[in-house]
């Protein structure tokens, strides 16, 4: 089950506090192999590196980090807003260069991966769908048999009619801002609010307030 309250707008920074000279994680989400935790870092700290079969989708909130890949002998500046998936068998290490939050999504070593991302790579989800005219356009990032994470753009007047969410679904904006119905009650998200859907919950999405941009990651059993 993923540890949000549904039909509430929240921020990933507002739910995590920094410490000064700590380190702390939260479990946000466990199950079918996949797994989520949201990460606070104090300045100055940083969690030491250590190889994994599976890759992970680093997504930084607040600050700014450095990815430690010492075998590589390689450091990579990732800052609020961005986002990178780890290389697998390779130690992989986190440096906070200031206050940061961040989300970690452990994946399966079978996850299948839209192959525009690229593990080490900097990129920006906003970034990899463009807007086009009256349409919504959207991209899989991750389409699992137990999770799909899913870019989309939104013109301004297009949206989604009220459907039912197969799974619980964590909804984050990347831009602009939308209407997110939700059991016939309408809510307003910006970029870098979240919102979550219960499974069976009834939802719909719309743009009437110029385009918007959003990221959804929907959990299957």
């Amino acid at each position: 089950m993923i540890k949000e309250k549904a039909g509430t707008v929240f921020r990933a920074t507002e739910r995590n506090t920094v410490v000064p000279g700590c380190t702390i994680s939260r479990d946000v989400y466990q199950g079918d192999g996949y797994f989520i935790y949201d990460f606070a870092l104090a300045e100055g700290t940083s969690i030491s590196a250590e190889s994994y079969a599976y890759p992970k989708l680093i997504l930084v909130h607040r600050g700014s980090a450095k990815i430690l890949l010492p075998h590589l002998q390689k450091e990579i500046e990732v800052s609020a807003g961005q986002q990178i998936i780890t290389p697998t068998e390779t130690p992989v290490g986190i440096a906070a260069q200031e206050d940061l939050i961040y989300t970690e999504i452990s994946l399966r070593k079978d996850t299948n991966m839209n192959k525009v991302i690229e593990a080490g790579r900097v990129f920006t989800l906003g970034d990899l769908v463009p807007y086009q005219d009256g349409r919504i356009v959207n991209m899989d990032v991750i389409d699992d048999e137990h999770m799909k994470f899913v870019v989309m753009s939104f013109d301004e007047g297009t949206g989604l009619p009220e459907h039912a969410a197969p799974g619980e679904a964590l909804l984050t904006g990347l831009d602009g801002e939308g209407t997110i119905v939700y059991e016939g009650k309408e809510h307003v998200l910006h970029k870098g609010e979240n919102f979550k859907f219960d499974k069976g919950g009834a939802h719909a999405v719309r743009a009437d307030r110029g385009r918007f941009k959003m990221a959804l990651l929907l959990t299957l059993e």
